[in-house]
């Protein structure tokens, strides 16, 4: 009879973990980062409206390309803001005179990648990268900047 309470309880307590958790996704959420793009593995996600500065790091939906379908949520750090400046000098990228690292010609699955353009980052976009050379990020014209519609919210790693 204790085992079945306690089987009782562990249920109806996981019921309304879930039923918790459930209710607060509009306004949070957990992503997996199943890429080497970035340490962590889990990330906690705050959703909605944000303003993102150098160096936070944010969620987005991939708006589609290469081998990712688009709405596939990323993780990235902001490289650049709105007004910033752009400089590429072969395949090395720069943003603001900060360099962002060099574009690969080619993914890790044989793909050809072509580095992003000189310019001015545009208003209501914003540069993301990582520091790992295989990350998929806005140091390619496949990527480009992300839209401040496409940002979910603001990202923290857990683990």
């Amino acid at each position: 009879m204790a085992r079945y309470r306690r089987f009782v309880r562990t249920v109806v307590a996981l019921t309304v973990v879930a039923a918790v958790a459930w209710g607060l996704t509009p306004w949070y959420g957990l992503t997996f980062n199943m890429s080497t793009s970035l340490p962590g593995t889990l990330y906690f996600i705050r959703k909605g409206p944000c303003r993102p500065r150098l160096g936070d790091t944010i969620a987005f939906r991939w708006h589609g390309g290469a081998t990712y379908p688009a709405g596939l949520t990323f993780i990235k750090h902001v490289a650049g803001l709105p007004g910033d400046v752009v400089h590429v000098v072969g395949r090395n990228v720069w943003v603001n005179q900060t360099y962002i690292g060099y574009a690969k010609p080619l993914s890790l699955a044989g793909m050809a990648l072509f580095p992003t353009e000189d310019g001015v980052i545009p208003p209501g976009h914003y540069f993301v990268a990582t520091p790992n050379p295989n990350s998929l990020d806005s140091r390619y014209s496949i990527a480009g900047t992300v839209p401040q519609t496409a940002i979910v919210g603001e990202a923290y790693e857990i683990f």
